[in-house]
């Protein structure tokens, strides 16, 4: 991707946030200048990957595929500084792109469609080598818990979530004519270094195109505490 377009897309997903009445933590806010005078009593922020995260997949066309997301909290599995065992995450999906079928080795998630369009989950079950499977998918909904046709489209309006399991295979859509959507996530603690399989496969983070300076750093582009 390139870095200007990494920014349009922060910048965009800040305004769908500002106009729906959520407010970010301030670390989202700070410059790659600010970054530089930032000490070890942020070393959380570095080593949990909080903050703005822009994929592409590898696709390289990221108007169709792909997500705009900020980590807003994480602990590290297996490192005692981070003891938190739970995650939070906002997302932006636009109208007219798509997120590709994956599924989680050992992270619990709840989707959850804050606010604009309607959300689209398609899901299947592993089929124990790793593949989706053409099995009917047992649900969890607010609540409600019920099975499904493999491949079967989840519809989410603002307010309805989606528990995902782990090994559920999961994509994301939107329906069209509703707008991007505004996603959030609470999870176990997140790892996308390690705890995504995609099928088929993609990369997770974008080779970027330094067409332009950064207007905010990504989650794996923090410098190091002075």
């Amino acid at each position: 991707m390139k870095r200007s377009e990494i920014n349009r897309c922060i910048r965009e997903m800040e305004e769908l946030i500002r106009k729906n009445g959520f407010h970010l933590p301030p670390f989202c806010h700070w410059t790659p200048e600010e970054w530089k005078e930032k000490g070890h009593e942020y070393d959380e922020i570095r080593d949990a990957m909080l903050g703005w995260d822009i994929t592409d997949f590898g696709m390289g066309n990221w108007e169709k595929i792909g997500f705009a997301l900020v980590t807003l909290r994480n602990g590290v599995a297996g490192d005692e500084r981070y003891p938190k065992p739970y995650a939070e995450k906002l997302l932006m999906l636009r109208e007219g792109q798509h997120a590709p079928m994956h599924f989680h080795w050992y992270k619990w998630e709840d989707i959850i469609n804050r606010c604009g369009g309607t959300l689209i989950i398609h899901v299947r079950n592993d089929d124990e080598k790793e593949e989706p499977a053409d099995t009917d998918v047992l649900v969890y909904s607010d609540g409600r818990r019920y099975t499904v046709p493999a491949g079967t489209g989840i519809v989410l309006r603002p307010g309805e979530s989606l528990t995902l399991p782990t090994h559920q295979f999961h994509d994301f859509d939107v329906e069209p004519g509703t707008g991007s959507v505004l996603i959030g996530e609470v999870s176990m603690c997140n790892d996308d270094v390690s705890d995504n399989h995609f099928v088929p496969a993609v990369g997770r983070f974008p080779t970027i195109e330094e067409d332009e300076p950064p207007y905010r750093l990504l989650c794996n582009e923090y410098p190091k505490a002075p």
